[in-house]
């Protein structure tokens, strides 16, 4: 089944935030943003266990298993198993250092092996209190966490994840399943297998406004031609798209800060926002089939609902090509 059958509308809720991504939030912030959502018609959900060490998993539970299960389609990943043990060591994320450093206190285990599948599923499923999930991605077996030690993580899930998740979609009890990663490559190789197949990808960060040349290159052609979708995870690069100063879970350098200030002036020009322009274009991709901006504020997920349906005039697109800040392979709304 593909992601589009199984997804019930283009705009999700990325819950990377209510792990305390960057700051600590209070709890009651965090299940006001997430009833926020579902008080919008959001109806998709996607979580991990990285996100502060189960507390997004925790927070979005709280929310959700009062809700009818048949009503959303939620998602997880898996790759790292939440101990009953707490870190004493300083963790390694690899580029995304102190990411969740706010987080639980509850040692992580990283492995993508066939029992740590199933024991990452049967964690999250308790501590969402729910019976089951529609969606598992396969997390960050990329560069940006394991450096020169990518493929071998690779070859780890190829052999113990991805089969362990085929054949939980081949019994009905997931629909669907595929890589949740910051990084093409990794997608780029499942797709070349013979078998196991996915049924989707998440990418999150490289179809943005910012960064979506080198997906155009080589994995998008590849996903259209074998019928794979994709889920646009961090649309607003991090948050500098949507007025924050971080990109790619950094400060942003000056050369993103200026390129994001050319955005503003067409923007501006043409009154629209910045967040509608992003999620529209990361929207524009065929193979796009939702997009799933986080949040830990309320107001935000208004603001995203309302950037989704925003009118932007076909002249934007236009001119945004003309200041070579898209791609010339990059689909644009309004065909621009």
């Amino acid at each position: 089944m593909s992601l589009k059958e199984i997804l019930p509308g283009r705009l999700g809720f990325g819950t990377a935030p209510l792990g305390n991504m960057f700051r600590a939030i209070p709890d009651e912030e965090a299940r006001a943003t997430v009833e926020a959502a579902w008080d919008q018609g959001i109806r998709y959900y996607d979580t991990a266990p990285f996100y502060g060490a189960g507390l997004a998993e925790e927070r979005l539970g709280q929310v959700l298993s009062t809700k009818p299960r048949d009503a959303y389609v939620l998602s997880t990943k898996v790759g790292r198993v939440i101990l009953d043990e707490p870190e004493t060591d300083v963790p390694d994320f690899g580029e995304k250092g102190g990411l969740f450093e706010h987080g639980n206190p509850n040692k992580v285990l990283h492995e993508w092996t066939a029992d740590a599948t199933e024991r990452s599923i049967e964690g999250s499923l308790r501590r969402m209190g729910v019976d089951r999930f529609d969606i598992v991605w396969v997390h960050d077996i990329a560069q940006d966490f394991h450096g020169d030690a990518w493929i071998q993580k690779f070859e780890e899930a190829r052999t113990g994840a991805f089969r362990v998740l085929s054949r939980l979609r081949d019994e009905g009890v997931i629909k669907a399943w595929g890589l949740g990663v910051n990084k093409t490559e990794p997608i780029e190789m499942t797709l070349a297998l013979d078998e196991p197949k996915p049924d989707g990808f998440l990418l999150a960060g490289r179809y943005t406004l910012l960064d979506h040349a080198h997906a155009l290159q080589r994995l998008l052609p590849m996903a259209q031609e074998q019928n794979v979708d994709m889920v646009v995870g961090g649309p607003y690069s991090s948050g500098i798209l949507a007025g924050g100063t971080h990109f790619e879970y950094q400060q942003a350098p000056p050369e993103i800060i200026e390129r994001v200030n050319r955005l503003k002036t067409l923007t501006d020009k043409h009154g629209i926002s910045i967040k509608a322009a992003a999620l529209q274009f990361s929207l524009a991709h065929p193979a796009a089939a939702a997009v799933i901006p986080g949040a830990t504020r309320p107001s935000r997920i208004a603001e995203d609902s309302a950037a989704l349906h925003e009118n932007i005039p076909a002249a934007f697109w236009t001119d945004l090509r003309a200041a070579n800040l898209v791609s010339p392979a990059a689909p644009l709304p309004n065909g621009a």
